[in-house]
């Protein structure tokens, strides 16, 4: 091919290219221009290789002469598409910077999260801290110092999750209750809401994983009745000024006495259904003076000092609450029913 052929054509093909692009109309119209000329199968693409019959002295020519086609073609299309963009500017409609901005929709507490809350918030008002502690515990920290005989059933692997290592996942926030002993002196009022774990089969009141609250407060001349006035303060807090309490006793390894503590039924009122299974009393938690051997392990002198501790599962109190029968439901991310909260 003779160089005054392939000017020609270079000169025909960005000619054609930067017509066809001056009458685009469209980002599909500009994008074909450019794919059949500049693309990989394109006209100028296709014409390089001829560079190479041409003769040493006319090559420098024939460069520049591509260079400045593909220049041309490229302006041609930037020009087009900027054209096209300020015609497209020209015929939106207007903004009315005066209107107000939309209202994202934003997220929601869990309904759990929302128990937890309040319930510590009702404790600080009676000056509780709220703290935390690690999900992974050691089987000192979960059974050994809370006076957990050996032969306890709670220490089966059948009950609780063990690692190799020999750790295990936490079957109860009481272990917080220890680290904070360990850690502070007296006096000490604390709660400690969390998660915790246990080997269950799950169904419509019990699950692998929960959360609890458990409350200890230790200081000199703490009595029963100081634990009695402060879950009574929590259930009319939390419950409503109707709400009755009792206590009945019963035994934890943890605490010396120890007593169930039973709500008034907050659905009947006392009266009896079905939920109190007509007894008119919901159990709630767990309860009772420190044993002293707790004491002692956490380095307090049980002659000298007293407490009480308690626990409950929240997510029970929020079942009751919210009139709710299904605790599995509680982790089903379920957006129909986590938006009624």
């Amino acid at each position: 091919m003779m160089l005054e052929e392939l000017l020609q054509q270079l000169q025909a093909i960005s000619s054609d290219a930067v017509a066809s692009l001056n009458a685009a109309d469209s980002d599909a119209a500009i994008e074909a221009v450019k794919n059949r000329t500049l693309g990989r199968s394109g006209a100028i693409t296709a014409l390089s290789p001829q560079m190479g019959q041409l003769p040493k002295e006319d090559k420098r020519a024939a460069g520049l002469a591509f260079n400045e086609a593909k220049t041309a073609i490229q302006k041609a299309l930037n020009d087009a598409k900027a054209k096209l963009a300020a015609s497209e500017a020209a015929s939106a409609p207007a903004v009315d910077v005066t209107l107000p901005g939309r209202a994202w929709p934003i997220g929601r507490k869990h309904p759990i999260s929302q128990t937890i809350d309040e319930c510590c918030d009702i404790f600080r008002r009676m000056g509780f801290i709220a703290v935390s502690g690690p999900e992974l515990e050691t089987v000192w920290y979960n059974f050994d110092a809370l006076n957990a005989p050996l032969n306890h059933p709670s220490r089966d692997p059948q009950d609780t999750f063990y690692l190799p290592d020999g750790r295990l996942l936490r079957t109860q926030t009481s272990p917080v209750q220890i680290r904070t002993m360990l850690g502070n002196k007296p006096p000490v009022r604390i709660v400690s809401p969390g998660r915790c774990y246990r080997r269950d089969t799950p169904d419509a009141t019990h699950g692998v994983h929960f959360h609890q609250l458990e409350g200890l407060y230790i200081d000199k001349n703490v009595s029963m009745a100081d634990l009695r006035s402060t879950i009574l303060k929590f259930a009319t807090e939390f419950f409503g000024p109707d709400v009755r309490i009792r206590m009945r006793p019963s035994f934890f390894p943890f605490t010396e006495p120890s007593v169930e503590c039973d709500f008034s039924c907050v659905c009947c009122g006392g009266k009896g259904c079905r939920v109190c299974k007509n007894s008119g009393w919901l159990e709630i938690m767990g309860a009772g003076m420190v044993n002293p051997a707790v004491l002692r392990n956490a380095g307090y002198d049980p002659e000298e000092l007293q407490g009480f501790a308690f626990g409950f599962g929240l997510e029970r109190l929020t079942m009751l609450k919210h009139r709710i029968n299904d605790l599995r439901i509680f982790s089903d991310n379920d957006l129909r029913f986590l938006k009624q909260f």
